[in-house]
């Protein structure tokens, strides 16, 4: 695992947007495509902003994405649909394959079973996470599953999520923020080949110090991080303030 420090969550775009476009080329090189994960919220503005001004032939990559709310419209402004579409699809052009989470399809589970069989056609390449405030990784909160196989699973939203989503103000009142959401699992995203981890902001200093410095475990589910073998956090000053070493 490597660590990356910038000055501000700009700098850290810059650098995470670069370094994913890379592996991006690399794959479709190596293999014809590339198979990417993106993630969503506020700590990936900076990094898609970034990404979508690097060269890429956009028509060699597969895209998923990490979660999404169950029964939340694709019109609300907390869709991570809306902003996947907004934020990057409208701006790169066609992909090869776009297999987005319909969090409002009438069988949740079926839609993990779709978007399974997708996902084990395509062994992902770069995956570009985040942490949440309880070190939450995609929308597995603590305690997390670290065993299920399942590419992706329906999953609850605890007390500590549900509140982040509000202070980011995508909701208006905590009543409002969903309980459930489809997310991808710890096993799968630890599938990727590399990882990319933007972690901007000092709200999120504690987790990130947790997520480096603790031992792995469930209750601080991005620790599992360590265990990867290509795995490069991007933090700027504040997210690596409580950092000791």
């Amino acid at each position: 695992m490597k660590i990356i420090k910038s000055k501000d969550p700009q700098a850290l775009g810059l650098e995470a947007g670069t370094a994913a476009a890379a592996l991006v080329r690399a794959a479709i090189k190596e293999k014809g495509e590339a198979n990417i994960i993106l993630a969503t919220g506020t700590s990936q503005f900076a990094t898609l902003q970034q990404l979508i001004k690097e060269d890429i032939d956009w028509s060699k990559v597969n895209m998923f994405h990490l979660d999404e709310y169950i029964g939340l419209p694709i019109t609300h402004k907390a869709s991570f649909r809306k902003y996947l579409q907004e934020r990057f699809l409208d701006k790169v052009g066609a992909l090869k394959s776009v297999h987005l989470i319909n969090g409002e399809a009438a069988e949740p589970a079926e839609e993990c079973r779709r978007l399974n069989a997708a996902i084990l056609q395509h062994p992902v390449d770069v995956a570009l996470v985040g942490i949440g405030e309880n070190a939450h990784l995609a929308f597995n909160d603590p305690p997390a599953d670290f065993e299920t196989r399942s590419p992706y699973l329906v999953v609850n939203l605890d007390q500590a999520c549900r509140q982040q989503q509000l202070n980011e103000e995508w909701f208006n009142t905590f009543e409002e923020v969903p309980l459930q959401a489809i997310s991808m699992s710890v096993h799968q995203i630890m599938q990727s080949r590399h990882l990319i981890c933007s972690v901007p902001g000092e709200r999120k200093a504690q987790a990130v110090k947790d997520s480096l410095e603790k031992e792995v475990s469930n209750l601080v589910p991005a620790s599992i991080l360590q265990r990867h073998p290509d795995c490069t956090f991007y933090l700027d000053a504040a997210s690596a303030a409580r950092l000791s070493k």
